[in-house]
């Protein structure tokens, strides 16, 4: 027992070799589908970074050679002899004349955006844009760095927005001088937006920053004058003295954080909100970016690439995706292959098998069959024997329900006794008188005393012809019945009991009121009822019956009222069981309620009770409707 007891607590687990393969299986598969995936993204960002450090290359030689374009002409101006002689005699308007000529052709002819010569305090002596408003003409650009620088003896290089032209660009300064003194500074403002459309046909986001992190060139037009992080305070102050992003907005963050670092040390970074983007798309999810740069040699600038690396990660899931179906496929090839040598190990098999078996299917066919056959034999015999059996039973149900009769009519035959010695003994004194009255030659008297005596033989006549019909022993057969007549015959055989126990009844009966139903065993049920009702009344003082009919298109309701005490709540499921009743002992068998429910369901309906909410029991019979004019002999 203790044995049985530590194997249902601890159930020994069978090793099972398959489902050890199965999950080997399974995990060599997702290996291998992880590795592809790797793999695949792996190739594919090397050949993305080569790729963007090639065109990195062409644009920061773009960009530089857009630089070096210009980077002699603020030289070329200091030999110009009428530069040098507006700078000793500024106030002189022919060489003002001429220099403004001169500047107006060479920036011309250079493509430049403007040319301007400056004397030692800053202040704009001549420009190219002389005659165009805004002219720089007289303006100050001493706070500007390319100036101080210049001044100082530094060539100037600076980026910024024209605080006159309001357009941004590059700026050249160079010093002047004259027998070793410099007089004054030239400046050459070059437009380097142009770079812009070319980067916009790349595949990646192109974008230049300056030391402080600030945007000055990309590719992506919402981005320009963006920062990569939140400048310092210091920053803030410093730009606002130089006046370089003059007018360019407030320089907000761009919001980018790297999320991300490969192996290699390539940064990939997301935009908290990519402006531009989010509102055109609706896309929420931000895009994950591959970030290289590379400074621009010559001054404090960075080149940056963005590259989306989302269809690297869809290459990669589909070269995952690939080998989970090669790796399918290869599993359901080894399947086929095993479940291939599984038949044909087992086609061997049961070929050796099969004659063994046809050997033994012979010899059971030829058992079942005799097995079969006693058994067929067997099957009829119960057959004949259950419809005996029902045979029996029905006639036992006929010779119940005649009972019922009589045990209905030996109920009634004190009453019935009664109703017929009045009639008697009314008969023998009025034939008494009768003889006297011929005696006598009273022939009138002798004749009206013979018509009450032919009245009281038919009253007789009639009652024991109710009594001969409600006794006849008949099979039940179903048909239109009027309900009117059933309940009028079955009240006339408790007419002289009702008017003993002093009992009001009330019938209210539509005279159309018509049901499928054997009328006789409908009267047998009525009857039965109706001496329960009266029965139940006997120490009552209130002693009111009532028969309600009513006709409904789907069934016809036949209710019957008593005002007693009512059925106990107790004994309400058994009153339809045989042998239960409620009565004194040798008042009854207790059948009466069960025949009653029986014949009732024999006609397709339903008997019910249940108490009154004023007080007393109601039973119910509900029968199948049928029309008055399909009604025949009842």
């Amino acid at each position: 027992m203790g044995g049985d007891l530590r194997d249902s607590l601890y159930p020994s687990t069978a090793f099972n070799p398959r489902l050890v393969w199965t999950g080997a299986c399974l995990f060599a598969v997702g290996l291998i589908v992880a590795f592809a995936y790797a793999w695949g993204e792996r190739t594919g960002i090397r050949a993305l970074r080569q790729g963007v450090e090639h065109r990195l290359d062409i644009y920061a030689g773009g960009l530089q050679s857009e630089l070096t374009r210009y980077d002699y002409l603020p030289g070329v101006l200091s030999l110009n002899k009428d530069v040098i002689a507006l700078l000793q005699d500024p106030g002189n308007p022919q060489w003002l004349a001429r220099v403004n000529h001169y500047l107006e052709t060479v920036n011309r002819k250079a493509g430049s955006s403007e040319i301007y010569v400056m004397d030692m305090e800053g202040l704009t002596l001549a420009a190219s844009n002389w005659n165009r408003p805004p002219s720089f003409v007289g303006r100050n650009f001493s706070y500007r760095p390319y100036f101080i620088d210049a001044a100082k003896g530094l060539p100037g290089r600076f980026y910024g927005i024209g605080t006159v032209s309001h357009t941004p660009g590059y700026y050249f300064s160079y010093g002047i001088y004259h027998d070793g003194k410099m007089l004054g500074v030239a400046a050459v403002k070059v437009d380097l937006d142009k770079l812009d459309d070319a980067w916009l046909r790349a595949d990646e986001k192109v974008l230049v920053v300056d030391e402080n992190g600030v945007i000055f060139l990309t590719s992506v037009p919402a981005w320009k004058f963006k920062t990569l992080a939140p400048l310092s305070p210091h920053t803030m102050e410093r730009l606002a003295v130089t006046r370089q992003y003059h007018r360019a907005g407030s320089l907000a963050p761009l919001g980018m954080a790297e999320i991300s670092r490969l192996p290699d040390g390539t940064r990939v970074i997301q935009f908290a909100s990519e402006p531009g983007q989010q509102e055109a798309s609706g896309n929420f999810l931000q895009p994950s970016y591959l970030l290289q740069s590379r400074p621009i040699p010559g001054t404090q600038w960075k080149l940056m690439a963005l590259s989306n690396i989302a269809p690297i990660h869809a290459r990669a899931r589909n070269t995952a995706i690939a080998a989970a179906l090669a790796m399918g496929f290869l599993s359901i090839l080894v399947l086929y292959l095993q479940q291939r040598r599984r038949t044909v190990v087992q086609s061997l098999a049961a070929s050796a098998a099969l004659q063994r078996a046809h050997d033994q299917l012979e010899r059971k066919v030829a058992a079942r069959t005799e097995a079969l056959s006693n058994a067929n034999r067997h099957l009829q015999t119960e057959i004949a024997e259950r419809r005996r059996a029902e045979e029996e039973l029905k006639s036992t149900m006929e010779e119940l329900v005649q009972a019922g009769k009589m045990a209905a009519l030996g109920q009634m035959a004190a009453s019935i006794t009664h109703e017929l010695n009045q009639p008697l003994a009314a008969l023998r004194t009025l034939a008494d008188n009768a003889a006297v009255l011929l005696q006598r030659g009273r022939l009138a008297d002798a004749e009206e005393n013979l018509a009450m005596i032919g009245q009281l033989t038919g009253r007789m006549g009639k009652i024991t012809g109710q009594l001969k019909k409600f006794a006849r022993k008949s099979p039940a057969l179903l048909k239109p019945t009027s309900i009117a007549v059933t309940v009028a015959e079955a009240c006339f055989l408790l007419e002289q009991r009702l008017r003993q126990e002093r009992i009001t009844l009330k019938i209210d009966v539509p005279e159309h009121a018509c049901a499928y139903c054997d009328g006789n065993r409908l009267e047998q049920v009525l009857v039965n009822l109706l001496g329960n009702a009266i029965d139940a009344m006997m120490h009552s003082d209130d002693r009111q019956m009532e028969i309600q009919v009513r006709q409904f298109d789907d069934w016809v309701s036949i209710a019957v009222r008593d005002s007693g005490p009512g059925i106990p709540d107790e004994l309400m499921h058994r009153l339809f069981e045989p042998f239960f009743t409620t009565k004194e002992p040798g008042a009854g068998l207790g059948l009466g309620l069960a025949i009653s429910a029986g014949i009732v369901r024999d006609f397709g309906g339903i008997l019910r009770a249940h108490n009154r909410p004023e007080g007393g029991a109601a039973f119910v019979l509900q029968l199948r409707p049928a029309k008055l004019e399909e009604t025949v002999d009842v």
